[in-house]
Order: structure tokens, then C-alpha cells, then sequence
């Protein structure tokens, strides 16, 4: 499995920890896109490049609003030729990025009419001009200006003959993973650390694939895992409870859970939806973080000592998913508690779960 972390989208801060992921062995770093929350992601991201040779760099995750699909391509694309060629699009429909901005995650046929668009302009494709996503009451058309010539059709030129840059989309309903399963390079699945979870989610993009006359076995999947390694148990839940609150929230966002739960699990998540406060989003002190339970942390995330957490991540690869974008392990580490968690995943962990 490629596994990679992540941290924030500190511009700075980035550099030191990217050049550490990669002396440690992880393949890959990935930031969060949250405008209001931390810097611009490919910002940091460029910086990563520019001090690192190996590890991939993706944003996880922008979304379809913040940016026009052209916008989004052009600035991951940028990143891609700084790292040569080692950056990754990752998108899903939104959260806090737009609850910042008084808005709800992107609506469906949205989200699908950005993914088509980011995949036709990484690919030096065009785009109809009508299908711009651009209102006239925000910006008339072109035609109003009367020029003498003018472009045809809206791509990104400068792109055509260069690597395209893989998409992957983050998905948690069965509607999302269906859309990703035929429209992205790789299915991101925020579903927790569950097994049978994920094997759902893997039957759910393979069915999709099926009905849409593609191939079912050349898509890639991969699973967004929050972990702490770490003999104290209490101390590993502690560390990872705060972002743990953001993925158990996805998979009730609007009300009704999604896919195989239990009773106590499944209540577990409404709490935590009713008492989601936007403002303390990933923090372990929120009213969220307090509603998780020792059983559901201990089954929707990957907690415990090494023998435990590769044991955990050997039934994940089982399903068919050869990525994992790991958080969770660098949260913390600034404490004695956090520098044990964060040296027992790179030491005993990593290289024997990058060989699953």
C-alpha cells in the first residue's frame, strides 16, 4: 500500500515537515484546502516540492466551489511541474472550506459538472464556453465586448503535452462513490477503518463501474484513516478523537447514516452530528470530540500499539484499497505523548504496512 500523512497547509511550517515525511519513508503528504482555516494549499504544497524528490503532494481536500475548474487544474498543475510530476488532485464536495463561507457541501450534479470540467482541462481538453460555470449576472459574455478575434473554446494551453494530474475524490454515501467510481482516477473512501465498511464502499464504485459499461477492476481506491500508535490506549483515543469527529460526521451529515453500522455505532454518530460546533472543527476539546465513545473510536479509527495498528491495516488492504492517507499520527507531536505515537508509526509501522 502507498501510504501517505498530513498536515495543515502552512506555507512555511510545510517545509520542515516535508522534508521529515520523506527522510521517514511515507510516500505521500497531503494538506487540507480550508481558506479560512489555514494558508493556500498550493502554496504549501509547491514549497513541499521544492524541498523534497520523492513523496507525492495532493491537496485533501478542495472542493468544487471555492475555485473554477480551470482555476483548481491550473494550480495543482503548477505544483505537478515544480514536484515534476509528483502531485495529485484530491476533491470532494466541501465542509468546512463552505461552512466558513454560510454554505452547505456542493450539491450533486454540481460537483459532477466540476469533476468532468477538471478532468477535461488537466487533460489539455476543451471546455464549451457555455458550460462555464460562470453566472451572467456575475460576468456578462465575451460577445458583449465586440472583439476582433477571440478564443474558441476555454483550455488551458500551456498544459497540452504534459503529465495529467491523477484526480481523486472523496466520497462517504453511495451517491458520491458512484459519481467518483466513474469520474476520478482514484475512489478516496471517508468511511472509517472498518473492514466491512470499506468492502462496501469497494462493491458500491465496482457496481457503479458495471452499470456504466467500464471496467470495474482498472479503478483505484484508496481510504482516508485516522490513527495514533500508541501502547497507552486512552492516550492514542485522546490523540485522535478530534479529527476522527470530522469523518464520523461525513458519513451523517444530512441526517441518515451510510453504509454497514451497528446500532451503537450508528447512535454514536448522530450524536455527534447534533453536537457538531463548525468552530471547533478537529479539535479533541469540542463538544463532537466528547460525544465519541471509547468502542466507536476504537472500531472507526486505528488506535493501539504497533502489532495491533498493522493488524488493522492488513485487513484494510484485504479490501482492495492500495492507499491510505493517514492522520492523525503527526497531531500532537509536539507533546512527549505525540513524539511516541509519531515514532512508532514510522518505525514500526510504516515500512510493514507499505509492503501489504
Amino acid at each position: 500500500m502507498d501510504v501517505w500523512t498530513q498536515f495543515a497547509a502552512s506555507p512555511r511550517g510545510i517545509v520542515k515537515v516535508a522534508e521529515d515525511a520523506e527522510a521517514k519513508g511515507w510516500d505521500g503528504l497531503s494538506v487540507v484546502d480550508s481558506q479560512n482555516l489555514s494558508g493556500d494549499p498550493f502554496v504549501a504544497l509547491a514549497m513541499a516540492g521544492a524541498v523534497t524528490e520523492r513523496i507525492g503532494l495532493a491537496t485533501a481536500v478542495s472542493n468544487p466551489i471555492t475555485r473554477l475548474p480551470a482555476v483548481a487544474a491550473a494550480a495543482i498543475a503548477s505544483v505537478d511541474v515544480v514536484s515534476r510530476g509528483r502531485a495529485v488532485f484530491g476533491v470532494g464536495r466541501g465542509d468546512s472550506a463552505l461552512a466558513h463561507l454560510g454554505r452547505s457541501p456542493a450539491r450533486l450534479k454540481y460537483f459532477s459538472l466540476f469533476l468532468d470540467q477538471l478532468q477535461a482541462y488537466l487533460a489539455g481538453k476543451p471546455v464549451d464556453f457555455d458550460a462555464v460555470p460562470i453566472a451572467d449576472e456575475i460576468a456578462p459574455p465575451m460577445s458583449t465586448l465586440a472583439l476582433a478575434q477571440a478564443p474558441e473554446d476555454s483550455r488551458i494551453r500551456w498544459l497540452e503535452g504534459r503529465r495529467k494530474v491523477p484526480v481523486e475524490v472523496a466520497a462517504s454515501g453511495p451517491k458520491v462513490i458512484a459519481l467518483a467510481a466513474v469520474k476520478a482516477d482514484r475512489v478516496m473512501f471517508a468511511l472509517g477503518a472498518d473492514p466491512a465498511r470499506l468492502a462496501w464502499g469497494v462493491e458500491t464504485a465496482k457496481q457503479a463501474r458495471l452499470d456504466a459499461g467500464m471496467d470495474p477492476d482498472s479503478l483505484e481506491f484508496g481510504a482516508y484513516i485516522n490513527c495514533v500508535c500508541h501502547t497507552n490506549m486512552d492516550a492514542a483515543r485522546d490523540m485522535v478523537r478530534g479529527g476522527l469527529t470530522t469523518f464520523a460526521r461525513f458519513s451523517v451529515m444530512h441526517g441518515k447514516t451510510v453504509g454497514p453500522l451497528s446500532d451503537a455505532m450508528a447512535d454514536t454518530m448522530h450524536k455527534v452530528r447534533a453536537a457538531y460546533d463548525m468552530r471547533k472543527h478537529t479539535e479533541s476539546g469540542s463538544a463532537q470530540a466528547a460525544a465519541l465513545t471509547p468502542e466507536f473510536i476504537d472500531s472507526y479509527a486505528i488506535v493501539g500499539p504497533p502489532e495491533h495498528c498493522i493488524e488493522r491495516f492488513s485487513a484494510i488492504a484485504a479490501t482492495g484499497v492500495s492507499k491510505i492517507a493517514m492522520s492523525g499520527n503527526l497531531r500532537g507531536a509536539s507533546t512527549e505523548t505525540g513524539f511516541q505515537a509519531k515514532a512508532l508509526i514510522e518505525n514500526e509501522v510504516l515500512k510493514v504496512i507499505q509492503q501489504l
